[in-house]
């Protein structure tokens, strides 16, 4: 590898935004996150309602008048 022309790898401290810090190793000394493993849906268990039911009723609504063959 040529010399100098390399970031320097550092170990730095990321920090979520529920407050959590961790160790890492990065090239830039401290990196602010919005979310990590201790406040995400997937890996405390605990996920959102999610309106899907809403979604779907908005988008049958909104091109309920759409005609696929004037398209053709």
């Amino acid at each position: 590898m040529k010399k100098e022309i390399h970031p320097k790898y550092i170990r730095s401290t990321a920090s979520c935004a529920c407050g959590a810090t961790f160790e890492v190793g990065s090239t830039k000394e401290n990196i602010k996150v919005e979310i990590c493993s201790k406040c995400h849906p997937f890996f405390t268990g605990k996920q959102k309602l999610v309106d899907s039911a809403g979604r779907i009723d908005r988008f049958k609504k909104k091109y309920a008048g759409f005609d696929v063959t004037k398209l053709v």
